[in-house]
């Protein structure tokens, strides 16, 4: 659910944590490598560029750079990696980089941090888009209408949608077999997934986990809570965004549920249906059908699938490569949609979860138009087709998530990835306001307590949740 990070080298949807740790616990002596003051040509007239990565993840972009080069060979671009930990650590580290007064001029974002930006650090992108909208007309064409909604904010569009990912439900197709299951059916049910469960523990007895999930956003309860209709924070929508939508997505059946982007402005863990998702959960556990859930994570995850000792686990489009680099053959596993909930409102209608990613202009760029020029391009088919070359990200264009990309590697459903938009158009992207960071803090903290006890604990571990979240929510990102 961004940059194509791999899943063997960092878990995508983690923990946003404190942001402003890494302002505030930086030293003397390690100033100048987290404000970046001494990365060579700092200072040249570059565009700079920040990443979440490594200098392998840049040099990977290099092709990208020297296409761009070609079409404006009067904007210079750098590309910098930032190592980080995880997107808390990432954009932790681009706070510092503000504060010391040497901030990137655009920074690759997931939405863990779109609103966080959107409010504080990014330019909008409407007059660009406006000024160009007959060369965007292709790029919007191609792209689902809800991974641009999570990029809208109040109205304003901060980002493009280069990547994204859902959560949908990984199975080990080996295990499916020797327990006597089939492919699950599109619209199998909660109660169908428990039943699967519990037909791969009794084949497995040992050693072995049949649903593994994590205590974060992505992959964790939030997709369950999606699909029970509900969700941790109330959700609703802004006004506005009509300039883009009735230009670029007048014809999509759709348009009429577009907005100006989602707002979390209050706690909901007091839901009812809160309390049956989690209770759901604490099922699973309390059975032995699923582990209880660990925070951060998944760094082990492909190993652990690929060796057999995982019989499901919700995740993206990102973790293709990794598991063919793990030994697992195209035939070895496969993908379906998460489960809907039994019971559940109609409104969900199998609603899943998704996070996606894309460069947003920073206010104090230098050059926003040389910016935007970088921006533009980088959304082009050209250029995703040259970053997004492996199966490590699900890319935002539909027309790239074809057979091609997929072939040798598996899934066999790989449709399944852009289907989860075009069948759910409910889907919605993670809950993630502009106090991301302390809402996220919130939720992990009571998550584990929740699940791991009895259903006095479970109630009081949602009415801790809905006391953090309250606090969280008033906290000034």
């Amino acid at each position: 659910m961004g940059d194509s990070i791999r899943l063997r080298e960092i878990s995508r949807r983690t923990a946003l944590g404190a942001l402003g740790v890494g302002i505030l616990g930086a030293t003397a002596a390690s100033w100048p490598r987290l404000t970046g003051t001494d990365i060579p040509g700092r200072n040249d007239g570059s565009l700079s560029i920040a990443i979440l990565g490594t200098a392998a993840d840049a040099a990977a972009r290099q092709k990208a750079v020297d296409a761009f080069r070609r079409l404006h060979p009067e904007i210079r671009v750098r590309v910098q990696a930032i190592q980080a930990v995880d997107w808390k650590d990432f954009f932790s580290k681009i706070l510092t980089m503000v504060a010391a007064g040497n901030p990137p001029d655009v920074v690759y974002v997931a939405t863990e941090g779109a609103q966080l930006f959107a409010e504080k650090l990014a330019h909008p992108l409407d007059d660009f888009i406006r000024r160009d909208a007959g060369a965007m007309a292709e790029y919007f064409a191609d792209v689902h209408p809800s991974l641009v909604e999570a990029f809208m904010y109040r109205g304003s569009l901060y980002q493009l949608p280069m990547d994204w990912n859902a959560a949908d439900m990984y199975y080990n197709t080996k295990v499916f077999a020797a327990s006597g299951l089939s492919r699950p059916a599109d619209d199998w049910s909660h109660l169908d997934f428990r039943a699967a469960l519990a037909a791969m523990r009794r084949a497995n007895p040992g050693g072995f986990t049949p649903y593994y999930w994590t205590n974060r956003l992505f992959g964790g309860v939030v997709p369950w809570l999606y699909a029970n209709g509900t969700s941790f924070l109330a959700e609703q929508r802004a006004t506005g965004g009509d300039w883009l939508w009735d230009r670029f997505y007048a014809s999509d059946p759709s348009r009429a549920s577009r907005s100006g982007g989602y707002l979390w402005e209050s706690p909901n863990a007091d839901d009812p249906r809160v309390f049956e998702t989690f209770d759901f959960l604490r099922g699973l556990v309390k059975d032995g059908l699923g582990v209880r859930p660990e925070e951060g994570g998944g760094n082990s995850l492909v190993g652990l699938f690929a060796s057999g000792r995982i019989g499901t686990t919700p995740a993206g489009g990102y973790w293709v490569q990794g598991l063919a680099e793990a030994g697992m053959g195209p035939d070895a596993f496969d993908v379906a949609f998460f489960p809907r909930w039994a019971s559940g409102p109609a409104s969900a209608l199998q609603r899943h979860q998704f996070g996606t990613a894309g460069y947003a202009i920073m206010k104090t760029a230098k050059d926003k138009d040389a910016a935007w020029e970088w921006v533009k391009f980088s959304a082009s088919r050209e250029a995703m087709e040259l970053i997004f070359a492996t199966p490590t990200t699900t890319p935002a264009r539909r027309s790239m998530v074809n057979e091609a990309l997929y072939a040798g590697k598996g899934p066999a459903h790989w449709k399944v990835f852009y289907d989860t938009l075009d069948r759910f158009p409910a889907t919605g992207p993670i809950p993630a306001p502009p106090q991301q960071a302390a809402v996220e803090t919130a939720l992990i903290k009571n998550v584990s307590l929740a699940v791991s006890g009895d259903e006095q604990q479970l109630k009081g571990a949602l009415s801790s949740l809905q006391n953090d979240l309250e606090l969280a929510l008033r906290r000034t990102a």
